[in-house]
């Protein structure tokens, strides 16, 4: 009998068929792949040679890579009515191998880096023929903002990394699942907040309304900009200005699209500096706090504690103290004080 697959097979799991005898791997394979995606009739080899889902939580939504052999998932209005999980839709990015996606009436065909959308409220049928990897996004339902028909009509359209949009939406995609896990709760909630825009934007392309000065286009170079931060936060000479050249808008252009950000431009890349710094005081215990606020673009040391305590009621050296585990007390001692 092939061993179980734990229940906690959601957010922060991490399944592989590597150890298992061969006989094991197919049973497995097939329920680690249900219950991680939700309920779906799977076909897979008759055997498995190698197979990982590495799950993380990102918030309400959960970041999922997945390498396997080929397979074959199909959800039907049976299983659809009776699988009682909560409803999902996928972002995924097919990162190596070829598939084919049927859903809502429309049939993709898919190639190495192209990204889709499906909804695990209707059914669909995903055919991965070859070894692949995928990378994906889960998110609830309840918080795209999405009407169903919207999200309706951008199933099953794969965005290629040649197009303008999924040149911008495939790194922001796969350095999120891969990052999941290492960010920061508040970064993990701005990233959360990001990927909700993504399908709004995805939405917004394929009814036409991706031009710049439309919603969906501001939500698309908002993206753009806040990605190229946060590959520049360690530069002390990221400015507004510098931001506004590399995108060639107008500065007041650039404030603008963070208006719906709830941040100043510059407050923005202080935030973001701020959540690496504090990430990092906890991981590097031996770097002093110095070399910790340089690194990630502040200049002074005496600024970077003045913003670290007022953003989050502590000195650097006070919330790295707090981040140790503290001091076991020997049981001969506890009774003593008590």
């Amino acid at each position: 009998m092939a061993p179980d697959v734990q229940e906690g097979s959601a957010p922060g799991s991490f399944h592989t068929t590597d150890s298992l005898p061969v006989r094991h791997r197919r049973a497995y394979w097939r329920a680690a792949l249900s219950r991680t995606f939700g309920a779906v009739n799977m076909t897979v080899p008759d055997e498995v040679s190698s197979g990982t889902i590495r799950a993380t939580p990102l918030g309400r939504l959960k970041a999922v890579t997945v390498d396997g052999d080929g397979l074959t998932a199909v959800r039907t209005r049976r299983v659809v009515g009776q699988d009682g999980q909560d409803e999902y839709v996928v972002v995924k990015m097919l990162a190596t191998g070829v598939g084919r996606l049927e859903q809502d009436g429309r049939d993709a065909l898919l190639g190495p880096g192209d990204i889709f959308v499906y909804d695990t409220v209707r059914p669909l049928r995903l055919t991965l023929p070859q070894a692949f990897r995928t990378k994906s996004l889960v998110l609830p339902r309840d918080v795209l903002g999405l009407g169903e028909s919207d999200v309706a009509r951008v199933t099953a359209r794969p965005l290629g990394p040649d197009t303008l949009l999924g040149s911008l939406i495939s790194p922001f995609l796969a350095g999120l699942v891969d990052g999941a896990g290492s960010y920061p709760p508040r970064t993990g909630e701005l990233m959360a907040r990001n990927v909700v825009d993504l399908l709004g934007v995805l939405a917004d392309d394929v009814l036409g309304r991706s031009d710049e000065e439309t919603p969906g286009g501001n939500r698309a170079l908002l993206l753009r900009v806040q990605a190229f931060i946060d590959r520049h936060l360690a530069d002390p000479d990221l400015t507004p200005q510098v931001i506004a050249g590399a995108h060639h808008i107008s500065l007041r252009y650039l404030h603008k699209l963070f208006e719906s950000a709830d941040a100043t431009v510059g407050r923005w890349i202080q935030r973001r500096r701020l959540e690496e710094c504090r990430r990092d005081l906890a991981l590097h215990g031996s770097a002093t706090i110095a070399a910790v606020a340089h690194r990630w673009g502040f200049t002074s040391a005496a600024h970077f504690s003045r913003v670290f305590r007022a953003a989050y009621g502590m000195s650097p050296r006070e919330w790295r103290g707090a981040q140790e585990p503290a001091p076991q007390v020997p049981s001969a001692a506890r009774l003593v004080d008590a």
